[in-house]
């Protein structure tokens, strides 16, 4: 298993916001598609036939305002976490190697 963790950097094209459309998340596929090592064109794709999953948590005490999604697609997890405004203040990948992401792990922190 390889993680790999970082905080956002501005100068990043990555850290764009993620939008909140009459309350479901909207995540731009440029964003997603690297992440799991896709042509952002398969992102919405691959969600429309559920081979790719997510799951939010919003924050609590210490960690109101903040939210974080994570995303499962074949090995992987990727998870983003960003501020009340929708900035992106952390990304991280989990690769799984060989094994598929187990189904215990598509649950808040799994």
């Amino acid at each position: 298993m390889i993680e790999h963790r970082q905080e956002a950097k501005a100068s990043e094209p990555a850290l764009r916001r993620i939008e909140l459309e009459d309350g479901a998340f909207v995540v731009d596929a440029e964003l997603l598609a690297p992440l799991f090592g896709l042509p952002a064109s398969r992102v919405p794709v691959l969600m429309r036939e559920g081979a790719i999953t997510s799951v939010c948590e919003r924050g609590v005490d210490d960690d109101e305002g903040r939210f974080r999604l994570t995303f499962f697609y074949g090995n992987r997890r990727a998870r983003l976490s960003a501020d009340r405004t929708g900035r992106i203040v952390r990304r991280s990948i989990v690769d799984f190697g060989e094994r598929p992401v187990s189904g215990a792990l598509h649950r808040p922190g799994g």
